[in-house]
């Protein structure tokens, strides 16, 4: 089970302050407390050249409906190409999201260390795609209960974070599948080719709370 880190000594305004930015604070820090404290509260960190962190809560918030998800035959095509494991490669997983060559590169050192901790504590989990013993690509996200917030994804073999994301549906798709908050941050293309819609922010708070109550799906417990 996740240990409970030392509480945040920081307190978050509601995200409603933000009104129509998707931005709702600046500063404080990436101690595992505050980060496990932002995602409780439907935030979520990224560094910023301005300040030392921003905190969002989008707008539109991108989510996968887990419940009844209904995979395209291109999606079951790209699953079936790989084996789906478990932090089985977490280190590998984060530096890879974090590969500075990458378009909109946001991952620094300070981003590692926070949730490599929250690794190490039993919050923050890799999916992967296996081709073989080559890692074909893979993501890694934050589970509280029944909400898991996906950071980001990489890909070394083409669909490999696609198949890592539908393997994912499949481990939070249990029981409690209706409940689950698949949280995605924004909808981008790809995302939505996999089934991502946006939902209004005030609606994924509201399921977030409910969902924090949830247990952890098996994988990840």
């Amino acid at each position: 089970m996740p240990v409970e880190p030392a509480a945040s000594v920081w307190e978050f305004p509601p995200v409603s302050v933000a009104g129509d930015s998707d931005v709702v604070a600046g500063g404080a820090d990436l101690a595992p407390g505050t980060v496990l404290a932002a995602y409780r509260q439907g935030l979520f960190p990224m560094p910023d050249h301005r300040a030392s962190v921003l905190w969002w809560s989008p707008v539109d918030r991108g989510v996968i409906e887990v419940a009844g998800y209904r995979p395209t035959r291109t999606v079951r095509r790209a699953r079936g190409k790989f084996e789906i494991r478990v932090n089985t490669a977490f280190d590998q997983v984060i530096r890879a999201c974090a590969d500075p060559r990458r378009t909109g590169a946001w991952i620094d050192r300070d981003v590692i260390a926070s949730y490599t901790e929250l690794h190490r504590l039993g919050w923050v989990h890799s999916v992967e795609a296996w081709d073989g013993d080559e890692l074909a690509g893979g993501l890694y996200g934050v589970a509280i209960g029944g909400l898991f917030a996906g950071e980001s994804m990489f890909h070394h073999k083409t669909d490999g974070s696609k198949a890592a994301v539908a393997g994912l549906i499949e481990l939070l798709d249990d029981e409690h599948a209706a409940d689950r908050v698949f949280d995605i941050q924004w909808v981008t293309d790809h995302l939505a080719t996999m089934g991502a819609i946006s939902i209004p922010r005030a609606d994924y708070v509201r399921r977030v709370r409910r969902a924090l109550d949830l247990p952890l799906p098996t994988a990840f417990s």
